[in-house]
Protein backbone atom coordinates (compact mmCIF):
# COMPACT_ATOMS: atom_id res chain seq x y z
CA UNK A 1 0.00 0.00 0.00
CA UNK A 2 0.99 3.66 -0.33
CA UNK A 3 0.47 6.86 0.76
CA UNK A 4 0.21 9.57 -1.66
CA UNK A 5 -0.26 13.06 -2.00
CA UNK A 6 -0.94 14.47 -5.37
CA UNK A 7 1.72 12.30 -7.39
CA UNK A 8 3.91 11.89 -4.63
CA UNK A 9 4.47 8.34 -2.78
CA UNK A 10 5.05 9.34 0.78
CA UNK A 11 5.10 6.26 2.34
CA UNK A 12 5.50 2.59 0.85
CA UNK A 13 5.10 -1.04 2.86
CA UNK A 14 3.04 -4.05 2.74
CA UNK A 15 3.85 -4.41 6.33
CA UNK A 16 0.47 -2.38 7.67
CA UNK A 17 -0.95 -2.07 11.24
CA UNK A 18 -4.70 -1.01 11.50
CA UNK A 19 -6.17 0.48 14.52
CA UNK A 20 -8.96 2.21 14.74
CA UNK A 21 -9.71 2.38 10.93
CA UNK A 22 -6.34 3.79 10.12
CA UNK A 23 -3.84 2.55 8.59
CA UNK A 24 0.04 2.77 9.96
CA UNK A 25 3.25 2.58 8.25
CA UNK A 26 6.92 1.33 9.44
CA UNK A 27 9.10 4.50 10.30
CA UNK A 28 11.44 3.18 7.43
CA UNK A 29 9.19 3.40 4.87
CA UNK A 30 8.15 7.32 5.23
CA UNK A 31 9.81 9.82 3.70
CA UNK A 32 10.47 11.59 6.66
CA UNK A 33 12.43 14.30 5.04
CA UNK A 34 8.76 15.95 3.65
CA UNK A 35 7.97 15.52 7.61
CA UNK A 36 7.83 18.87 9.71
CA UNK A 37 7.05 18.85 13.00
CA UNK A 38 3.86 20.52 13.79
CA UNK A 39 3.15 22.92 16.73
CA UNK A 40 1.39 20.52 19.36
CA UNK A 41 -2.19 21.43 20.55
CA UNK A 42 -4.31 21.30 23.85
CA UNK A 43 -6.08 18.26 22.34
CA UNK A 44 -2.53 17.20 21.09
CA UNK A 45 -0.97 17.27 24.92
CA UNK A 46 -4.17 15.49 25.85
CA UNK A 47 -3.20 12.64 24.49
CA UNK A 48 -2.47 9.57 26.30
CA UNK A 49 0.19 8.39 23.73
CA UNK A 50 1.94 11.13 23.37
CA UNK A 51 1.11 12.10 19.40
CA UNK A 52 3.20 14.16 17.47
CA UNK A 53 1.51 15.66 14.04
CA UNK A 54 3.45 16.33 11.10
CA UNK A 55 2.93 19.01 8.38
CA UNK A 56 3.54 16.87 5.29
CA UNK A 57 5.50 19.64 2.70
CA UNK A 58 6.48 18.90 -0.85
CA UNK A 59 7.26 21.64 -3.43
CA UNK A 60 6.85 24.24 -1.14
CA UNK A 61 3.27 23.39 -0.13
CA UNK A 62 2.60 22.81 3.15
CA UNK A 63 -0.39 20.41 4.20
CA UNK A 64 -0.96 20.90 7.39
CA UNK A 65 -1.44 18.11 10.29
CA UNK A 66 -1.52 15.62 7.39
CA UNK A 67 0.94 12.75 9.43
CA UNK A 68 1.15 11.78 12.49
CA UNK A 69 2.88 9.27 14.93
CA UNK A 70 2.56 8.32 18.49
CA UNK A 71 5.94 8.94 20.75
CA UNK A 72 4.65 6.86 23.65
CA UNK A 73 1.58 4.85 22.79
CA UNK A 74 0.33 2.38 25.92
CA UNK A 75 -0.16 -0.67 25.83
CA UNK A 76 -3.50 -0.80 23.61
CA UNK A 77 -2.29 1.00 21.01
CA UNK A 78 1.56 -0.62 21.56
CA UNK A 79 1.39 -1.70 17.79
CA UNK A 80 1.41 1.19 16.17
CA UNK A 81 5.04 2.33 18.01
CA UNK A 82 7.23 3.57 15.43
CA UNK A 83 4.77 3.82 12.68
CA UNK A 84 2.84 6.58 10.78
CA UNK A 85 -0.81 7.42 9.68
CA UNK A 86 -1.97 9.58 7.27
CA UNK A 87 -4.94 10.87 6.72
CA UNK A 88 -6.55 14.72 5.27
CA UNK A 89 -5.13 15.48 1.61
CA UNK A 90 -3.16 12.09 2.03
CA UNK A 91 -4.55 9.41 0.38
CA UNK A 92 -3.82 5.88 0.69
CA UNK A 93 -3.88 3.18 -2.38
Amino acid sequence: MKAILGDHVIAESDDLVEAHGYQYFPASTVRKDWLVKAPKTASDLECPHGVQFYDVVIDGKRHPRAAWSYESPRPAMQQVGGRFGFWEDVKLG
